[in-house]
């Protein structure tokens, strides 16, 4: 089976866990530091909160942006559920901003009608979460501009997008996603079928220091050992106090060891994607289907090749054949609306329109950094196959 994503590890990226198990630091220790600040260094941020997953970073940036029963957040609903469920988790309401039929990328267009009649209806969001679909980036400098008049705060869910960048439009210049240059908090995945993996991680990222106390405070049970936060003088070296209800979101030295040998090699990690996104495009350009576009508001990381069908009801046919082929395709995302659980809170099919038609109509084929091009080979050989099977049906 050719799988949609994979990791890759290297002997290099062996030895350094296996050197961090032979250290005195398996939890939290010098690596999990280490790893933060090369993370801040390569995105050009003051800090990084690193923590065990993607979630429960949307999670404390959500707290540490107050966000709390009676707020509204709101997100794209061509995400996974974690996108929104960080802000149920603060006792907040949810709603949705529809997609870019194109990209599935949250649209600026439907985002400013929606915020004009919610200031006219006074039920504008506190933080609104774009979600940069596949490794492509929102257009994050209009959104920023959007949501500056309201003073609604901005967390970039770019569990994608690690490597990728975005233009700002009044130089041209590329930022790093994660610079933060358009947002409160970005949010980094380090899931083994991301770009670069921890085996299960995430991290925050801002420019905002009380944010990133606050972060950090949040990730390990709401505890200081710091004496300037404390209600009372330490007792000694050993005191510590819990000044807020935090959680046990730490990542450890062992996962930031892999992290930090992985991070080396990111920016080949991405040039191989792009290799092979080049490789399908002149494979598949005269099959009856659409393929993903070059990321309007920057470079693309790449973390999923998303293709479209011509005719949605060929789908599932399509989808079957392929994985009975081997080749280990899968879609991304069920709309978040959609969910059973999002239903019983008043949501339903016909919502959010555009989210609906690009779901309908999406395959995720394979790719990774160590997909080869016999391997891109066979999954177009297969999807061809594939679709003309499916249309004699």
């Amino acid at each position: 089976m050719i799988p949609y994503g994979r990791q890759s590890i290297s002997d290099e990226d062996i030895q350094a866990v296996v050197d961090t198990l032979k250290s005195d630091f398996l939890t939290q220790g010098p690596a999990v530091q280490a790893f933060e600040q090369a993370l801040a260094s390569y995105c050009n941020v003051p800090y990084a909160v690193a923590v065990n997953s993607a979630t429960s970073a949307l999670h404390i940036a959500c707290l540490a942006l107050d966000v709390k029963a009676g707020d509204r957040v709101w997100t794209s609903p061509i995400s996974f559920v974690a996108s929104a469920n960080c802000a149920l988790y603060c006792g907040a309401q949810v709603d949705f901003v529809d997609v870019e039929p194109d990209t599935g990328l949250m649209s600026v267009k439907a985002l400013a009608a929606k915020l004009q009649q919610a200031a006219t209806n006074n039920t504008l969001p506190k933080v609104l979460i774009p979600v940069h679909l596949a490794g492509h980036s929102c257009a994050m400098q209009q959104i920023a501009t959007l949501c500056q008049p309201y003073g609604i705060r901005i967390i970039e869910d770019a569990s994608h997008s690690v490597g990728g960048s975005y233009l700002q439009q009044k130089d041209g210049q590329q930022q790093k996603i994660g610079s933060c240059q358009f947002s409160d908090i970005t949010v980094f995945s380090f899931h083994p079928v991301k770009i670069i993996t921890t085996a299960e991680g995430g991290v925050a990222l801002t420019k905002d220091l009380t944010l990133a106390a606050r972060m950090q405070l949040l990730r390990s049970h709401g505890i200081t050992r710091n004496p300037d936060d404390m209600t009372e003088v330490s007792h000694g070296p050993w005191y510590y106090q819990q000044v807020e209800l935090g959680l046990n979101y730490r990542m450890t030295d062992l996962q930031a060891a892999l992290g930090l040998s992985q991070l080396k090699k990111l920016d080949a990690f991405v040039a191989k994607r792009l290799e092979a996104v080049a490789r399908y495009r002149s494979l598949l350009q005269n099959l009856p289907l659409d393929l993903p576009e070059e990321c309007p508001a920057g470079q693309s990381a790449w973390h999923l090749y998303i293709i479209k069908l011509h005719d949605e009801n060929r789908r599932l046919a399509v989808f079957e054949a392929l994985r009975s082929a081997g080749i280990g395709v899968n879609v991304h995302y069920i709309p978040i609306h959609t969910q059973p659980y999002y239903q019983q809170l008043g949501f339903q099919w016909g919502d959010f329109p555009q989210a609906e038609a690009f779901y309908s109509r999406i395959i995720s084929l394979p790719l990774y950094a160590d997909l080869t091009a016999e391997q891109q080979q066979q999954v177009a050989l297969a999807l061809n196959l594939a679709i003309k099977d499916a249309c004699k049906e």
